[in-house]
Order: C-alpha cells, then structure tokens, then sequence
C-alpha cells in the first residue's frame, strides 16, 4: 500500500513501544529539582511507580527525555501551536497491576501504565484523561497537559489497560477490552485524587474529566456511572457505542466498501459522513477506516471472520492499516444478539451527572459527527439531563488537527476550541457562568486560527 504524507506518523502512533533515549542535553533540560514530599508521595494500588522533580513539566522541557514520548503524539497538534511552557514540579511514572503487556514504554511491557504531574503552583484542581485511539499515556502531553499544567492544574493520565493495534487480544470475553478502559480510568482517578492529597495537604477541590476521541468517549461514560468523582468534563469527539446502533460498527464497514471499491459517495452520506468532507477520504483510506474497522470488529464480534485480522492486526505499517476485506460487508444489525450484549458492556446512556461539554468537528471523517455526537447530545437531552450539557460543532475541524497543516485553507484546529471550552466548564462549575448554547463555532477567515476560538462567535457572524 503507498501511504500519503502524514500516514507514517499514524502508523509510529500505533506501533511505538520503546521511547527513545534521551540526549545528555535533553536530560540535562530537565534536571532534577528539589521536591518537597516527593518521598512520601505514593500513588495507592500501583505495583510500581517512579517519581522525579523536574525543571519543567511541559513539553517544551521533555521533548527527548523519558518522561513523555512525542512519537505517541503524532498527528494530533498542528504546527504553530504556541503551548505554555515553564511548570516545575513533579511526575510520577507507573503502573497498576495488570496481566497484559502491549505497552512497552520504558521497555518495562506492562499495561496500566500512567502519569501523574503535581505542579509546583497547583490551583486546588485536577484533571484526568486516557489516551486517545489506541494509544498511550503521553498521548495528549501537547493537547491537554501543557495547558491544564500551566493553569496549575494536576494532571492524570492512563494508557486505559490495553494499547496499540492488538488491544483485542486482552481479556477473555468479547468487549473486555474496551471494559477496562473505563475500569482503569476510574482507579486513576481515585488513586491520584489520594496522591495529590499526600503532594499539597488535601484532596483536589475541583476534578475534571476530559479527553479526545476514545479519551471523550471515557469522559462521557464517567460522567454518567461515576459522577461522584468528578466535577464536569469537556469531550472532544468522543466515540459512541450504542448497542443498537449507531456507533463505528454500523459506519466504518461502509467506508471500507468505498475504499475496496464496492461502495459509492452516496452510501457513505447515508451513513453520517458529511459532504464536504471528500478530499478527507483518501487519507482516511490508508490511515484510518480499514484498521480502526477490523479491530474493534476483532474487539466485539470475533467469530465474524477470526481469520482477520487473526492474532495480530500486522506487523509493519502496510499490514496494520490493511482493511480485512470482509468487513466490507460487515453488516451489525444481522449479527448474533451476542454481539449487542457485548457492545451493550460499554455503550453509553446519555445519563450524564455533572456538567459536560461536547466539541465536534463538522468534517470528521472518522467519526462523523451525525452519527456520533449530534446522536449522543439526542440521548442526553432525552435522558432529561440536557441541562448538564452543551454541544459545540467545529466548522472545519476534523479529527486530528494535524491534517491542517496538510488543508490550511480548508480546516482548522479544534485544540484552541478546546481550550476555550476547557475555560468554560471551569467558569461554568467555579463561577456559575453559564457557557454559551449550542451552536456551530464558524471558521473565522483571518485571525490566528491557530491559537484563538472563541465560542461566543456563531457561525453566521464568523463568516463574516
């Protein structure tokens, strides 16, 4: 298969394991820093954690050192993206006990892993996310750390338990695997609201749930069965599953058709994909449709064709993203009633218990918005917790915003968005500032677009 530009960093996404070494500059960057109660700091239930106090917690400082892996973060950030810098203070690097080994991180193969920054200036807060897609936990270190660091904010982050192509192949039963997303989301969360206590004195007086795609997903499902632990939550483009349908296994197989040629553009319409967002599809041709289809295929319904992807999606980049031709008549509403039982383990309600912001871009072409988002805030307004909820829709974004700098004039990054929306939640809990309605944020047609989106401005009014 010839990968256009940009797919080899979706491909070292999914096969890194090993961080690099670091250079002697790098890691005399980020020396070591005196720390206080850095001794007596313990994250509760880890099998082994490692903890250094460090000149700069942000990526601008880590970049080459062990404490974050920019291989992991490919594709997600565009160029240009001015990100904080500057926060000392202290990470925490581990994992919980776990029986799987796909993460290879710091060669230790041990899954569960995770990363817990305490900031020297923390502002009483923390945040919590998983890794997004099938990645781990250094993923969202540009997206989301930077930022919540620099607001003073602690940081929590988890691999989810299983990672990387083959994260079918843990558990026992069809759906385990995405189960423990959410099982090991929830013992972060609990154990690193007890460590930043040990860190500062006392519990965090605000916790917020947050993440991109697979990471939005949890942050919608933690919402709604573990309300009690967090505060609100902002979810970028998070995954649905719904037992019945919609979710990825009722519109990926149509774009695997289209990309085997068995397909039409009309048949990917029907199934949510938005028209405008065509010159998006080749890309996600090779980088996204055929593999994401096959493996959480292989993840809820395995007896459809155990033949592929088998007992490993690939081992080089040409065989990973590889579509399995059969899922090109894949057809979810026909299959065994076993299959929604599994599903139904991890599907969502709408029953969210805190405040949540919804952000989704209106060219995803992975997760199209009309068959994900615009479907889950239908569920929380019918479950009546609508006015927990808002729900914004990115003109011009898609899903990762490092396909803007291959359609500069075409897209635009939702992470300023996101932080805005990030800002809005923390005013809407702290302050009561009630965020703005839902509505579509307009690309703007000058301005940084870069780094500013503010959500107050309409589409109508964007445009000009």
């Amino acid at each position: 298969m010839r990968l256009s530009r940009g797919v080899p960093c979706i491909a070292a996404a999914l096969l890194a394991g090993v961080l690099s070494q670091p250079t002697p500059a790098a890691a005399a960057a980020v020396a070591e820093q005196p720390c206080a109660r850095q001794d007596g700091v313990r994250v509760p239930g880890a099998a082994f954690q490692q903890s250094a106090c460090l000149a700069d917690l942000t990526t601008a400082g880590l970049a080459g050192t062990p404490y974050t892996d920019m291989a992991d973060q490919a594709g997600l950030t565009a160029r240009g993206t001015r990100n904080p810098t500057g926060v000392p203070g202290m990470q925490i690097d581990g994992y919980f006990p776990d029986s799987s080994r796909f993460n290879a991180t710091h060669g230790r193969r041990h899954d569960a892993q995770f990363v817990i920054r305490l900031p020297d200036r923390w502002n009483g807060g923390l945040v919590v996310t998983g890794a997004p897609g099938n990645r781990r936990q250094y993923a969202t270190d540009t997206a989301i750390s930077d930022q919540v660091l620099a607001l003073g904010y602690a940081y929590a982050a988890t691999d989810k338990g299983n990672n990387g192509a083959d994260f079918y192949r843990d558990g026992e039963r069809p759906g385990d695997a995405v189960a423990e997303w959410n099982t090991r989301t929830t013992q972060l969360t609990r154990a690193a609201r007890k460590a930043v206590a040990q860190r500062y004195g006392h519990a965090p007086r605000r916790t917020y749930m947050t993440g991109i795609s697979n990471g939005g997903y949890l942050t919608r499902w933690q919402l709604e069965n573990h309300p009690e632990l967090y505060d609100g939550g902002v979810d970028w483009e998070g995954a649905l599953w719904t037992a019945n349908g919609p979710n990825l296994l009722t519109s990926l197989p149509t774009a695997v058709a289209h990309t085997l040629g068995s397909a039409r553009d009309e048949d990917l319409y029907t199934v949510g994909f938005a028209r405008g967002s065509e010159f998006l599809w080749p890309y996600h041709e090779q980088a996204y449709w055929g593999v994401t289809q096959k493996i959480y295929r292989a993840e809820f319904d395995p007896a459809y064709d155990p033949g592929c992807p088998g007992p490993s999606a690939g081992t080089t980049p040409d065989q990973v993203l590889a579509p399995c031709p059969s899922d090109a008549s894949y057809d979810y509403s026909s299959r065994p009633a076993s299959v929604r039982r599994a599903v139904a383990r991890v599907a969502l309600t709408g029953r969210i218990g805190r405040p949540l912001l919804t952000l989704h871009g209106d060219l995803d072409a992975l997760l199209p918005k009309a068959a994900d988002s615009d479907v889950y805030a239908r569920m929380v307004d019918a479950s009546g917790r609508g006015p927990l909820h808002r729900y914004y829709t990115i003109a011009g974004g898609t899903h990762v915003d490092g396909l803007y700098d291959t359609y500069p004039d075409r897209l635009r990054p939702i992470l300023p968005c996101y932080r805005s929306a990030f800002d809005a939640l923390a005013a809407w809990v702290e302050r009561g500032t009630r965020p703005p309605a839902d509505h579509t944020v307009g690309r703007p047609a000058s301005g940084d677009v870069l780094n500013s989106c503010p959500l107050s401005i309409p589409a109508a009014r964007a445009a000009g």
